[in-house]
């Protein structure tokens, strides 16, 4: 049953200013309490009630990775309406939300588990950096030079020395992002693997690879590099690495949960993002 509603506005969507008063109105008359709060700025801590229910997010794919950085660990399931340009992870439009939210509150809304990851960076043996991804983590170069020299392993096994423009390590969820534009595969969300994908690889033999969630992947930045190296997740949170430095990838403990369409699949919304049915894309 839900109670208490947490509503995330993107406020910098002038559309979220009416749209998140409309839903607290809608709430209201169904007897349900709600907060909205207001953010403009990605690297600003969101402060979660501990009594949240539900928690609605109005913007585009970026207020969903936000809200999913914060809400996964106390298992508060994201209602995202669209109010971006494009959207893979925000399936429901702002005409549907009505719709969407009443089957939800009725208990028929429909809730996606979305593997996450934890990434942890390891310096002389010390953690100094740790947080969680819904699309993905990204080692790149911050310089001029792009070009990037990288360890991998996976487990206790090396996978392999890179050279490219950076190493991207994706979830079934960002495998519509980062990592479909550097040539990785399309995942179904709900499965629990992961993607790695090179970036312009030097060596034309670097291709994707698709591994188990439960393996643990390790990324370490080799001696002599050219450029100053940055570690991104989900574009958000960031942290500059340097040489010895390793990056660790695993599985986060727990998952987002995503409410998703009642109208359509992820086939559908990936059919119809692509447009697929009518041969190719169109910006």
């Amino acid at each position: 049953m839900v109670e208490n509603v947490l509503i995330i506005a993107n406020w910098k969507k002038e559309e979220s200013h009416a749209l998140s008063m409309e839903i607290e109105q809608y709430l209201s008359q169904k007897g349900i309490h709600s907060i909205t709060i207001r953010t403009s700025d990605e690297q600003k801590e969101l402060v979660v009630p501990s009594n949240a229910d539900l928690a609605i997010s109005l913007g585009g794919d970026g207020t969903v990775l936000y809200c999913s950085h914060y809400l996964h660990d106390f298992g508060i399931p994201i209602l995202a309406i669209n109010l971006g340009t494009f959207g893979y992870i925000t399936e429901i439009s702002k005409d549907e939300w009505k719709e969407e939210l009443g089957l939800y509150l009725q208990g028929d809304g429909r809730l996606s588990r979305r593997l996450m990851i934890r990434v942890t960076v390891v310096r002389d043996g010390h953690r100094l950096f740790s947080s969680h991804g819904l699309n993905e983590m990204v080692v790149s170069s911050s310089g001029i030079s792009k070009v990037v020299n990288l360890s991998m392993k996976m487990n206790d096994t090396l996978a392999g020395i890179f050279r490219a423009d950076g190493l991207i390590i994706a979830t079934p969820t960002g495998s519509t992002g980062y990592s479909l534009a550097a040539g990785g595969p399309i995942l179904d969300v709900d499965l629990d693997d992961l993607i790695v994908t090179p970036v312009c690889p030097f060596t034309l033999s670097n291709r994707p690879l698709v591994v188990n969630g439960e393996t643990q992947i390790s990324i370490t930045v080799l001696p002599g590099q050219r450029t100053d190296l940055m570690l991104t997740v989900d574009g958000q949170q960031t942290f500059c690495l340097l040489e010895g430095d390793t990056v660790v990838v695993e599985k986060a403990r727990s998952k987002a949960l995503i409410v998703t369409s009642c109208k359509r699949s992820y086939i559908e919304v990936i059919r119809d993002k692509l447009n697929w049915a009518k041969g190719g894309f169109h910006a």
